[in-house]
C-alpha cells in the first residue's frame, strides 16, 4: 500500500506526466494569456454570486421547500462550488502546474469531476421528480422531506466517490503508457468510465422527458394545461443548456481515448472546451429566474434592499415608513388555493 501512495508528494512527477503527454509545454505568462485567465476568474465569481442568490431565495421563502425547488437548490449549489472550483483550476494552471504535487493535481481535477457529477444527478432527480409529478406517483409519503434529502445526499456521496477513484489508487503514476493527454495523470480508461456514466444518466434523462411529454400529450387538459407544458419547456431548457455546454468537452475526453500519446494536436487545446463548458454553470440561474416571476422576484430582493438602503442614505428627508413591499405570488391559482401535495417547481408562476 505504500508504494501505491509513494509518489503522490513527489514534485517532479506532474513534470515528468505532462513532459510525456504534451509536444511542448507552454509556461511563459503571456499578456493575451493573463487576460483570459482574468475574463474566466470574473466569470466564475459571476457563477457564484448567482447561484448564491438562488439559495439564498429558495431558502427564506418556505415557499419555494417543496421537492422540486430543493433539487433546484441542489443544482445551484453544484454549480455554486463548480464556480469555485474553477477559480482553484485557473489559478493553479499554466506554469503553477509543473510546481504541484501529485495529491495537489488530483484535488485540483478532482473537485471539477465532483462538482461536474453533482450537476448531472441533480438533473437525473429533477427529471425523476417530474415524472413522479406529472405520472401522480405517490414516491415520497409523509416523510417525503427526509428522502429528498437523503436523496441529494446520496447524489453528493456518489459524486465524491466518482471523483475521488483517482487520489484512491485509479490512476497512472509508473504507467505513462495509459496516461490521458488532457488529464496527464489520469488513466485513459477513467476519463472513459466517467464519460460513460454521464452520457448514459444523460440519455436516461431525455428518455424521462420524453416519457413525459408523451404523457402529457395523452392526458386530459388539466394535466397537459399551459402551466405545466411551461414547467416542461423551463426543465428541458436547463437539460438542453448542459448538453449544449459539456458535449464539446465530452467529444475532446473521447477523443483523448482513442488517439494516441501526440497524435491528435486539438487535445492541446483541450481548456478552451472546458471553459466553454463553465457558461453552464452561469446561464442556469438565468434560465430558472428569468422562466419564474415569483423566483425571480426572491432572488432580487437583496439586490432591491441594498439598492432602497443606499438611496435612503443618500437621501435627506425621504418619506417615512416607505419599505420594500413582501413577495406575493403573480399567480391567480396559488392566491386561491392552497399550495398542492405533489411536488411542483414554478408551476402556476412560469412564465411561458
Amino acid at each position: 500500500m505504500g508504494s501505491l501512495y509513494s509518489e503522490y508528494l513527489n514534485p517532479s512527477k506532474v513534470r515528468e506526466h505532462y513532459n510525456y503527454t504534451k509536444e511542448t509545454l507552454d509556461t511563459q505568462e503571456t499578456p493575451s494569456r493573463q487576460v483570459a485567465l482574468a475574463v474566466i476568474i470574473i466569470l466564475c465569481f459571476a457563477i457564484v454570486a448567482e447561484n448564491l442568490l438562488v439559495l439564498i431565495a429558495v431558502a427564506r421563502n418556505s415557499k419555494f421547500h417543496s421537492a422540486m425547488y430543493l433539487f433546484l437548490g441542489n443544482l445551484a449549489a453544484s454549480d455554486l462550488l463548480a464556480g469555485v472550483a474553477f477559480v482553484a483550476n485557473t489559478l493553479l494552471s499554466g506554469p503553477v502546474t509543473l510546481g504541484l504535487t501529485p495529491v495537489q493535481w488530483f484535488a485540483r481535477e478532482g473537485s471539477a469531476f465532483i462538482t461536474l457529477s453533482a450537476s448531472v444527478f441533480s438533473l437525473l432527480a429533477i427529471a425523476i421528480e417530474r415524472h413522479v409529478a406529472i405520472a401522480k406517483v405517490k414516491l415520497y409519503g409523509s416523510d417525503k422531506s427526509c428522502r429528498m434529502l437523503l436523496l441529494i445526499a446520496a447524489s453528493w456521496l456518489i459524486s465524491l466517490a466518482l471523483g475521488g477513484l483517482p487520489i484512491l489508487g485509479w490512476n497512472c503514476l509508473g504507467h505513462l503508457e495509459a496516461c490521458s493527454t488532457v488529464l496527464p495523470l489520469y488513466t485513459k480508461h477513467y476519463v472513459l468510465c466517467v464519460v460513460t456514466i454521464f452520457s448514459v444518466i444523460l440519455l436516461a434523462i431525455v428518455a424521462l422527458y420524453v416519457r413525459i411529454y408523451c404523457v402529457v400529450r395523452s392526458s386530459h387538459a388539466d394535466v397537459a394545461g399551459p402551466q405545466t407544458l411551461a414547467l416542461l419547456k423551463t426543465v428541458t431548457i436547463v437539460l438542453g443548456v448542459f448538453i449544449v455546454c459539456w458535449l464539446p468537452a465530452f467529444s475532446i475526453l473521447l477523443l483523448d481515448y482513442a488517439c494516441p500519446v501526440r497524435s491528435c494536436p486539438v487535445l492541446y487545446k483541450a481548456h478552451y472546451f472546458f471553459a466553454f463548458a463553465t457558461l453552464n454553470s452561469l446561464l442556469n440561474p438565468v434560465i430558472y429566474t428569468w422562466r419564474s416571476r415569483d423566483l425571480r422576484r426572491e432572488v432580487l430582493r437583496p439586490l432591491r434592499c441594498c439598492q432602497r438602503a443606499a438611496g435612503v442614505q443618500g437621501r435627506r428627508g425621504g418619506t417615512p415608513g416607505h419599505r420594500l413591499l413582501p413577495l406575493r405570488s403573480s399567480s391567480s391559482l396559488e392566491r386561491g388555493t392552497h399550495m398542492p401535495t405533489s411536488p411542483t417547481f414554478l408551476e402556476g408562476n412560469t412564465v411561458v
